[in-house]
């Protein structure tokens, strides 16, 4: 495959004889715009549109994603989306719409807003939802905004926000970013939080903790009600990060466990696809005791017919532009009724099994960082082919040379040499085998031909790279390798 970029493929003396001579007069371009925006003629190949066609399919097919690949990237619940959620997602009354539209003109878009927070309402037992943040860490810094008005409004001098070691990075961020400081608690010998050092440490001025439950090791917080009641006690508030919430879906809700706020991932949990960048919903849902504190507008129901709400009493006012992702909703709420309550009792089930095998194929040839049952997601560290030559690095590169997405490395933190696997509900039992099947090869090249596992990828467009080096000296211009 011919690999050079588009400018280096023009064709100078070509020209494509099969179009027509325009029927119009020709115009001189410098007579409409003025010569100093023509200071030099743009530099676009000259290519017939097969050319062009051909190259950026080509460019399109090295890609990998979720229709192509096996993606077990641990967790982001990168799992397939139903194509029919797309196409009800560009059906006209959705795709035409505007935001400044009249309210009369767009009542069947309120209406899907109304009753997709009617859905998650029921599902995480919060009393209402805000659908403006854009991505989870979006909805985090909505969720600790009216956590820091809640206290203001109610004059608690609170400093703190609790922080499990195992937290994804963006919790102490955006708790650092709404003026607090980061108290952070060590997990103990089971990879749950230390209760001991919790109840330590929490006082008076505690305003929060932050939590994934499942956490970010897979394992379920057993103890959540006591620290639900350790908080409560100080006067603080439980936030719900739901990047984890898959496998929780249908077998219990954040209200349950003591959550007084949670952020959802739609664009993981409920169908969009999702990866550099969007797009992204992360939604926030609260207890009855936040509900005066939610970003404004929210849509309302009366007399049949919808409207925007702008009167919340506390409200930390608008998060973004409009009304949130709008596309994503449309795949969510459509996700969720296709399923139903039957259907994502499945998800949860069937995500939780899929990592729980992969867990028991794969532990006689990769240690598990914490031998208790794991829900979506298990965690292996990769300390003992470290000291054969391989590092996890290494192993998630050779992975490429296979068709499979390297796992999330290195994460969490507290874990050495760490893979992390989600291999979600989507994926079939042949594909699961195929990765622990690979996984067990590359575990043998180690020990017979370590060089091997350490100079990959060798089949990928890009072979090994210095990413230290890639990172600070980014050099997009190809290069014939003969010269």
């Amino acid at each position: 495959m011919d690999r050079r970029v588009i400018f280096d493929k023009d064709k100078k003396n070509s020209k494509s004889s099969y179009l027509e001579k325009p029927k119009v007069p020709i115009t001189n371009i410098e007579d409409i715009f003025s010569k100093s925006l023509l200071r030099s003629s743009l530099p676009l190949p000259n290519l017939g549109e097969l050319d062009v066609i051909r190259h950026y399919l080509r460019l399109s097919e090295l890609n990998f994603s979720v229709d192509t690949n096996f993606y077990p990237l641990g967790s982001c619940t990168m799992k397939y989306n139903p194509k029919i959620n797309e196409e009800l997602a560009q059906l006209e009354g959705f795709m035409n719409i505007h935001p400044y539209q009249d309210l009369d003109d767009v009542q069947g878009a309120l209406e899907l807003i109304y009753n997709l927070e009617q859905l998650l309402s029921e599902i995480t037992g919060m009393k209402r939802f805000t659908f403006q943040p854009s991505s989870g860490a979006h909805g985090e810094l909505a969720g600790m905004l009216m956590i820091r008005k809640f206290h203001q409004a109610k004059g608690n001098k609170k400093t703190k926000v609790i922080i499990p070691d195992s937290a994804h990075g963006t919790n102490p961020a955006t708790a650092s970013m709404c003026g607090y400081k980061i108290q952070v608690i060590e997990s103990n010998p089971e990879g749950l939080m230390d209760i001991n050092k919790l109840e330590r440490e929490v006082d008076e001025e505690v305003a929060a903790i932050m939590l994934t439950n499942p956490n970010t090791l897979g394992l379920f917080e057993e103890n959540i009600l006591t620290i639900s009641d350790i908080i409560h006690r100080k006067g603080g508030l439980l936030y719900y990060d739901g990047a984890n919430f898959n496998p929780l879906l249908g077998i219990t809700k954040p209200s349950l466990m003591g959550f007084d706020l949670v952020h959802l991932n739609l664009h993981k949990t409920f169908s969009t696809p999702h990866g550099c960048g969007g797009p992204g919903a992360g939604v926030v849902g609260v207890g009855e005791i936040l509900e005066d504190f939610l970003p404004m507008p929210l849509v309302k129901k009366e007399d049949n017919k919808f409207y925007f709400d702008y009167k919340v009493k506390n409200s930390i006012g608008r998060l973004r532009s409009f009304h949130g992702n709008f596309g994503v909703l449309i795949r969510a709420y459509a996700y969720i009724l296709r399923l139903g309550g039957d259907g994502l009792l499945r998800v949860a089930q069937n995500s939780t099994l899929s990592a729980n095998y992969i867990k028991e194929e794969l532990k006689k040839h990769y240690q598990v960082a914490f031998s208790k049952k794991c829900m979506h997601e298990v965690v292996f560290t990769c300390q003992n082919q470290r000291e054969r030559g391989a590092s996890a690095l290494d192993i998630a590169k050779r992975l490429i040379d296979f068709d499979i997405h390297p796992p999330t490395m290195y994460f969490p933190l507290i874990v050495k040499e760490a893979l992390m696997v989600e291999p979600t509900e989507t994926e079939s039992k042949q594909t699961l085998d195929y990765f622990i099947q690979t996984m067990i090869d590359i575990d043998k090249e180690i020990s017979l031909d370590c060089n091997k596992v350490k100079t990959s990828p060798h089949s990928a467009p890009v072979k090994r790279v210095d990413e230290v080096r890639a990172a600070r000296f980014p050099d997009l211009k190809w290069k014939n390798p003969g010269v």
